[in-house]
């Protein structure tokens, strides 16, 4: 396989700002000065793949203001192909607010804008005109579920392995089974899907619903997968963790990299695990991954 991963999802403007505690419900707490970083869960991901050796293309919608031009600017500069991401004249383009904490926990709440714009239609031509140039697809959940599900039935339809990042989890989602999508929620998602608390119970929940493997990602633990009836986990190195910010994006950008580069899929978590930890070494949502670093991280698991 020639590692070629089309990612289907959400490209965002970040205001970031560090405070030394995240607010409770109706609190306001002061933070240090407001940083801006460029983001979404598709386009972070999609960064993340290309880093690490996948020829990468996205599909997705910005907005024709100058946060777009920024965010399509900083794609191409990581190697990723934005021809088929649309220009939103009467939509902006999507921003999410972040508040990371001194142990780099974060709450984020996202204002869509053009990525609200996104369209089955516009997913069926990216997959027709990238015929036969295309060895995975990995699906983010920050736009609407008709686009989501016109990628994972797309995949599915052409023989294409599958990533579909359940964030934010939504019911909806569970309607896409039928199409068997490699599911990697983290443990709260894993457990709104499923209806299970214990994450290998709602792992197995899961892969019996879809019939295909399921990963369900630790955080500090590491990953946990589920296929064939039979658990592994993935242990994470510890590591010093500055921002968790986009840990899950870079874990499943580096899955659908390597699965697209043809390893198998326990290899291809165990990769995932190690970028995601390189990753929260880093401020903001797109650490700059370096393919050295996550095989030295990759050698000593769980340290």
């Amino acid at each position: 396989m020639s590692g070629r991963l089309l990612v289907v999802g959400s490209v965002n403007h970040d205001l970031v700002v560090a405070v030394g505690r995240l607010p409770a419900p109706g609190e306001t707490v002061l933070g240090a000065e407001l940083e801006e970083h460029e983001g979404g869960k598709g386009a972070n991901a999609a960064t993340a793949a290309a880093r690490l050796g996948a020829a990468v293309a996205i599909v997705g919608a910005v907005g024709a203001d100058g946060r777009g031009h920024g965010a399509l600017a900083a794609l191409s500069d990581a190697g990723v192909d934005v021809a088929l991401v649309e220009r939103c004249d009467d939509a902006p383009t999507g921003v999410a607010v972040v508040a990371v904490d001194g142990a780099g926990e974060n709450q984020i709440v996202v204002a869509p804008g053009a990525n609200a714009t996104v369209t089955a239609a516009q997913v069926e031509r990216a997959l027709q005109e990238r015929a036969g140039a295309v060895d995975a697809v990995l699906v983010s959940c920050e736009v609407p579920d008709e686009a989501v599900r016109a990628a994972v039935r797309g995949a599915h339809e052409r023989g294409l392995r599958c990533v579909l990042n359940p964030a934010p989890a939504r019911p909806s989602l569970l309607e896409l089974a039928r199409w068997a999508p490699l599911l990697t929620p983290n443990r709260a998602e894993a457990a709104q899907l499923a209806g299970e608390q214990d994450a290998g119970a709602a792992a197995s929940a899961l892969a019996g619903r879809t019939g295909a493997p399921v990963v369900v990602t630790l955080g500090e633990d590491g990953a946990l997968l589920v296929e064939r009836g039979a658990a592994r986990r993935f242990p994470a190195r510890a590591v010093e963790v500055r921002d968790t910010t986009g840990a899950g994006d870079a874990f499943n950008g580096a899955l659908g990299a390597r699965l697209a580069l043809g390893d198998a899929l326990p290899d291809a978590v165990a990769y995932a695990v190690a970028a995601a930890g390189c990753s929260v070494a880093t401020p903001g949502a797109r650490a700059p991954l370096d393919p050295a670093a996550v095989e030295r991280a990759l050698a000593r698991p769980g340290e």
